[in-house]
């Protein structure tokens, strides 16, 4: 017992060191990156600092804002302070909202991780009820795999608009903006898992397929099973595992559509946050915004190593 207990600790250890050390270099990578953009990007934070452009400050006003807040200084020194606030955990004081940006994460945060959630699964849900039923079922499957491409090119905020003229404006079913309660949550979890559905759909289609022509569903079939019995419990698992590490892409992919999808919809959320903070210069809340999005990632990464775990065990220990 004990050998074993040494042996599962000597292979957890070190798979458990490269995750951190590799989601230590990605949020190292963002926060990099976030910064150099900021400061290449024309504009100037202290308009943000002092009030946004309407304020007309003064310019013994601008010098003072720009020494408080360490914007004189060359450049490498500001990023080495920037990447040590952030090693502490101070992800600084927004400009533009003037308060804490982890207060403005904590507000944002959740409208958007709730989007996010609920398009991912719709998208899933969709691509299920595309692909088990229909797979290797001639006319059907043409079908469906017409429609699965029609919808994986649907721009987003495209969707967006024709959704809410259709929907909202025209029949008047659903709420065209706001975040309150979940009819609200509709039209934007639409616009995003449509499109998103359409690729997993594909993605899945094509592992179904395979997963039909090898040799346990012959067996499965000899074994008396039927066909919606040998898809569901032999072929959809096969058929799952290429699909969850594109929900890991569609997990970053999601923040980045939200973006314009809450600007339509009129949410709260960090996408609609994002687009204000880059057009007020606002370093701080970019860069807080940007670090939660990559941990997200991080995050989703583990889960799907996780998620390949229980859907095939005998993947356990293979994976990096």
């Amino acid at each position: 017992m004990g050998d074993a207990m040494t042996h599962l600790l000597h292979r957890a250890v070190p798979r458990f060191l490269g995750r951190l050390l590799g989601g230590l270099l990605v949020l190292l990578a963002a926060a990099s990156l976030t910064f150099a953009s900021l400061h290449l990007t024309p504009g100037d934070p202290v308009t943000a600092i002092l009030g946004g452009a309407s304020a007309n400050p003064t310019p013994e006003a601008i010098a003072a804002a720009r020494h408080e807040y360490g914007l004189d200084r060359p450049i490498m020194v500001q990023y080495a302070l920037y990447i040590a606030r952030i090693a502490r955990g101070d992800l600084g004081q927004s400009f533009s909202q003037h308060m804490p940006v982890i207060a403005v994460l904590r507000a944002q945060a959740p409208p958007t991780l709730a989007l996010m959630a609920s398009s991912l699964a719709v998208a899933w849900l969709l691509a299920l009820l595309s692909v088990v039923p229909t797979a290797r079922r001639g006319v059907a499957a043409a079908i469906a795999s017409t429609l699965e491409t029609i919808g994986a090119g649907l721009p987003q905020f495209w969707l967006g608009i024709l959704l809410l003229w259709g929907l909202a404006f025209e029949w008047r079913l659903l709420p065209p903006a706001g975040n309150h309660g979940l009819p609200a949550l509709v039209l934007p979890t639409l616009s995003l898992a449509i499109p998103l559905a359409g690729f997993i759909a594909q993605v899945m289609r094509e592992s179904f397929d395979l997963a039909l022509d090898q040799p346990f569903i012959l067996t499965a079939r000899a074994r008396g099973l039927g066909d919606g019995a040998v898809r569901l419990r032999h072929a959809l698992r096969h058929a799952l595992l290429p699909c969850v590490s594109l929900s890991t892409w569609a997990v970053g992919a999601l923040v980045g559509n939200a973006v314009a999808i809450e600007i339509i919809f009129s949410r709260q959320g960090l996408g609609r946050e994002l687009f204000l903070s880059v057009a007020t210069h606002d370093m701080p809340l970019v860069s807080g915004i940007v670090l939660f999005i990559a941990l997200t990632y991080i995050l989703a990464g583990v889960a799907a190593d996780t998620l390949y775990v229980l859907i095939d065990p005998r993947l356990k220990g293979t994976r990096p």
